[in-house]
């Protein structure tokens, strides 16, 4: 593994109209990258690409097609793509019982399969430039907190994706990277805080557990593992840590639980409160 300037290098970031996604793409142009941005709210995306100097595409990632086309298209763009921030991803609030079927399974389309298109659509063009990429997982993946199930599953997903794809393609050149973040300050978390009963569970989760970060943390996190095509970003710190310890965590969660979850699940089954959160999670419902 070899660090990367990234100055004049593409960048492909997904999700790119908004919170983590919009804050990567700041910072990458302040360091001279060029970026091609996608995403589906298109005046937001726009708006994004203007400050940044980057040039919008309009996409969703679970269609498999326009994916392939937008690749190719930002390829014959800028000459090749040399790094690609699988970063698209919504979020539904609701317990497993109770929740909406649709907006479960849509959770699941965007945030693991929209990463599986995204990587295998820029995958061709990765291996030419022997580039880099970052797919964004959770510490979601770690902890399984109640209320969060479709998040949680698809961000493991994406991390076990993410660990297999790394040992297929490090013979061609390929480096990737998984990004872990706690809470962050973005729209989907703060829409999220806004639920009546998943709000109430996410802000009582004790210490550290429940701590917002700003988006502009991650954004200096994931410059930094470009440049340093890292094999792992994790944004507190302390969420790096905690991967080792892993195998006690449901423990955890269900010690915590206990006496919330089963007023909190009455309340889910009572008044029909789930589905997606945010302005990304209602462009992604369209």
């Amino acid at each position: 593994m070899t660090g990367m300037d990234v100055t004049g290098k593409v960048v492909v970031i997904t999700g790119a109209a908004r919170g983590i996604g919009a804050e990567v793409a700041k910072q990458l142009a302040a360091r001279g990258a060029r970026l091609a941005l996608v995403g589906l709210e298109k005046a937001q995306l726009e708006e994004v690409a203007r400050e940044t100097g980057g040039k919008a595409w309009e996409a969703d990632v679970t269609d498999w097609d326009v994916l392939d086309r937008v690749m190719n298209e930002v390829a014959a763009h800028f000459g090749g793509i040399d790094v690609v921030v699988a970063n698209a991803g919504i979020a539904a609030t609701g317990f497993i019982r109770s929740m909406d079927p649709k907006a479960f399974e849509r959770v699941i389309e965007v945030n693991l399969l929209g990463v599986w298109r995204t990587v295998r659509t820029a995958l061709p063009h990765l291996i030419k430039s022997r580039g880099y990429c970052l797919v964004v997982s959770s510490l979601a993946a770690i902890v399984h907190i109640p209320g969060n199930a479709a998040y949680s599953a698809a961000k493991a997903g994406c991390e076990a994706f993410a660990d297999s794809l790394r040992a297929e393609v490090r013979h061609l050149g390929v480096d990737v990277g998984t990004a872990y973040f706690s809470w962050i300050s973005t729209d989907m978390v703060n829409s999220a805080d806004e639920h009546p009963v998943f709000g109430r569970l996410r802000q009582g989760m004790p210490g550290l557990a429940s701590k917002k970060y700003p988006v502009r943390n991650v954004g200096k996190a994931v410059v930094r593992g470009i440049e340093k095509r890292s094999k792992a970003v994790h944004v507190p710190g302390w969420v790096g840590a905690l991967k080792y310890f892993r195998a006690f965590t449901p423990m955890v969660v269900d010690r915590q639980a206990v006496e919330e979850v089963a007023d909190a699940d009455r309340q889910m089954a009572a008044n029909d409160t789930s589905g997606l959160v945010g302005p990304g999670g209602q462009a992604a419902s369209r």
